[in-house]
């Protein structure tokens, strides 16, 4: 196997035109390998060292098994493979002094990034490695480019971000990271089904974009000669579902998309949970917004307490409730409560250093406040109760204070998790809060906030008291996993073409 590439050689010729050229060799002598369509495997790699781990240095069994996975690595000639399944990776052994002629040819094909299918019998070698001794070898596909940097662990961040298959197969971190995320989901989903929670779906194609504040993307229905926006938020259409009385409590993890900016936060195309239950109020909310997140913390690390980055984060709930404007004062020694005057806040918030451009509200300058001084230093679990109402036109104010909604959001690491509020179910009211929306100063680019005449006419049917509370999938993945950009736990982060 002179021509035979190993862990630490590079190829002698164009690598692509040799894999062909063996691919072309193989598929003359034993018949192409993409005509394979099963192969009868019986263990996988963890299974077969966890069966086998009470096995001696040097001991050998005389049980036939069958395994199948990725090459990763090629030593003496052959001698040694390593694959890898979805499970781990596993010793194959070649005994090259006993082999037939045709299981040689066979080895001699094999390269780096291959899927083979090996049946043989299973040892542990002198120096303690489980093995299994090849008896049948099948090549299943071939690999015709070659594995990056011979599976040593991608450095080149945009690439792993654009071949996430090859950067699974060559990091055990990546593996962990996304099964990691994908478990929390499943553990989510029954949770809440255990918990009454009916999981639904929503429409992704609405005719107006609505149920939260961003910019959508916009598309075309052909046949209907019409204009539509992927969904922004699931919002309205889970809460029409209620006002049906499909369930008193609903959920829907799905995907929405806002037509935004990308940051080590954000993604335009992202995973959110919105959960609606009748007859409770925000307060709830923040009860079940603890629990969930407790129970994905505790299942995923068995401990409360998790590490993410330089800090120890504690998720044993209760979690602190503050106050928005009482936290701004508290970093800022700014007192907006006393300044209700949205000109004279606004000046008032010059002064501490935040810009708020001409013309926005009251509560959109408390908004900006929050967010340059005060929500970056959240770092343990916090919900941040009382935002004003003017940035909350679905949530309920309470009563006494027309002005402060009953709404909260959670932040961890600066970041913030999760919204909720006791929602509003008054037709008239929510009209006037649309209306009022649509009003408000947004970007230079812009559109004025659409006004869902359906939602409202779904309102005027009779709608129930309710707590609703919707959670970002993604960024709670990031908590879990320890990963500092949300690019890390989607599978296919959005990316720039390559030209």
């Amino acid at each position: 196997m002179s021509q035979q590439q190993t862990e630490t050689a590079a190829p002698a010729i164009d690598e692509v035109s040799r894999r062909n050229g063996r691919l072309a060799a193989y598929t003359e002598r034993f018949g192409s390998p993409f005509n394979i369509t099963t192969f009868g495997k019986t263990h996988e790699a963890s299974v077969v060292k966890a069966k086998y781990e009470a096995l001696a240095p040097g001991e050998k069994t005389t049980d036939h098994i069958s395994v199948a996975g990725r090459v990763m690595a090629i030593r003496n000639n052959g001698m040694f493979i390593v694959i890898l399944d979805d499970s781990d990776r596993l010793q194959i052994f070649h005994d090259l002094k006993t082999l037939s002629p045709e299981h040689a040819e066979k080895l001699d094909l094999i390269d780096l990034g291959d899927i083979i299918g090996v049946t043989g019998i299973v040892r542990r070698t002198p120096r303690g490695e489980i093995t299994v001794d090849a008896v049948e070898l099948s090549l299943l596909s071939k690999a015709l480019e070659p594995p990056p940097e011979k599976f040593h662990g991608l450095k080149d961040v945009d690439f792993r971000f654009r071949h996430r298959e090859q950067d699974l197969v060559a990091s055990q971190r990546t593996r962990d990271t996304l099964r990691a995320r994908f478990k929390m989901i499943t553990l989510i989903r029954q949770f809440l089904n255990d918990k009454g929670f009916l999981e639904v779906e929503t429409p992704m194609l609405h005719v107006l974009a609505g149920g939260a504040t961003a910019k959508p993307f916009t598309t075309h229905h052909n046949a209907l000669d019409m204009p539509l926006y992927m969904r922004v938020a699931t919002e309205l259409h889970l809460k029409r579902l209620v006002i049906g009385g499909i369930s008193e409590k609903v959920y829907e993890i799905g995907r929405c998309f806002r037509n935004e900016g990308t940051s080590p936060r954000h993604n335009p195309e992202f995973t959110s949970i919105e959960l609606y239950q009748a007859f409770v109020d925000f307060r709830e909310m923040i009860a079940i917004t603890e629990a969930i997140v407790h129970h994905v913390v505790l299942s995923l690390h068995g401990t409360s307490k998790i590490k993410f980055a330089e800090h120890e984060i504690d998720f044993t709930p209760p979690w602190p409730r503050r106050g928005m404007v009482d936290l701004i004062k508290e970093h800022t020694g700014l007192d907006l409560y006393a300044i209700p005057d949205a000109a004279a806040a606004r000046a008032a918030a010059l002064k501490i250093g935040v810009q708020t451009e001409s013309g926005v509200s009251w509560g959109q300058v408390v908004e900006a406040a929050f967010g340059d001084k005060v929500e970056h230093n959240l770092v343990q679990p916090t919900h941040v109760i009382d935002l004003p109402k003017e940035i909350s036109p679905l949530a309920k104010a309470w009563p006494d204070r027309p002005h402060v909604a009953q709404r909260f959001e959670t932040y961890v690491n600066g970041w913030e998790i999760a919204n909720a509020f006791s929602e509003l179910n008054d037709p008239r009211e929510q009209r006037a809060r649309f209306e009022e929306q649509a009003e408000q100063k947004r970007g230079p680019d812009d559109p004025p906030h659409p006004i869902d005449e359906d939602f409202l006419k779904a309102m005027a049917f009779g709608m129930p008291p309710m707590g609703g509370m919707g959670m970002g999938i993604d960024r709670l993945a990031m908590l879990m996993t320890d990963s500092q950009t949300i690019r890390e736990v989607i599978a296919f982060p959005t990316m720039r073409p390559v030209d």
